[in-house]
């Protein structure tokens, strides 16, 4: 069954967490293979495209899903139209994925996608990435794949205010507990809107490039 729990979803292959894809993938290592493939693609092509009028905004945010996945998946770039939950945290209903995601990039917009926050300290930057990206990850908007499109969507703000992508490899190793340090900062950020674990990853990884 899917790592996720949902009602009246069929985007699986029965009895397994194997997405339904165009490719016909039945094996799970071939597919996160393919599924690394085409995010690493997706990192130099959108850092590579990144422009001066570029508008970090909610529509930019799905088509980064669609365009890394929709040669993989059907539904790459729509947002879920079910709950979802993982073990003890129930992301945003379904009912109010469009109110909420409107919210936060309206927030978001009012802050300059982060300008200020980026002309500031490390500090100051790595606390406003942390509490957008907490709130994208409570919101947990497409069936799957969010972290990895919502951790490339704040890279390529990182890299657009003058620092480098954001340096998660040590947060994403597996610790003792079986869970990896970003997955414990999620679920603070899920289960009690507690973005700090997540800051100090961030902070951790940020660079800023050499040009500086």
């Amino acid at each position: 069954m899917s790592k996720y729990q949902f009602t009246k979803s069929d985007i699986y292959l029965p009895g397994t967490d194997i997405p339904k894809n165009r490719l016909g993938i039945e094996t799970p290592d071939l597919l996160h293979e393919v599924e690394a493939t085409l995010l690493q693609q997706a990192y130099t092509r959108f850092i590579t495209e990144l422009d001066p009028t570029d508008r970090f905004d909610e529509n930019y945010f799905k088509a980064l899903h669609r365009d890394t996945y929709e040669s993989l998946y059907e539904w790459a770039g729509l947002y879920r139209t079910v709950d979802m939950s993982k073990g003890g945290s129930l992301f945003c209903r379904a009912a109010y994925l469009e109110q909420e995601t409107r919210r936060i990039f309206r927030e978001l917009e009012q802050e300059q996608y982060l300008k200020q926050a980026a002309d500031g300290t490390v500090e100051q930057f790595a606390e406003r990435l942390a509490h957008y990206q907490s709130e994208l990850i409570a919101l947990h908007p497409f069936y799957e794949l969010n972290g990895r499109i919502t951790r490339l969507f704040f890279d390529l703000i990182a890299v657009y205010h003058g620092y480098e992508p954001i340096d998660y490899s040590q947060a994403l190793t597996e610790g003792t507990t079986g869970l990896n340090a970003y997955v414990e900062a999620s679920i603070l950020c899920v289960q009690c809107a507690d973005s700090s674990k997540l800051q100090l990853i961030i902070l951790q990884g940020l660079r800023r490039t050499s040009a500086d």
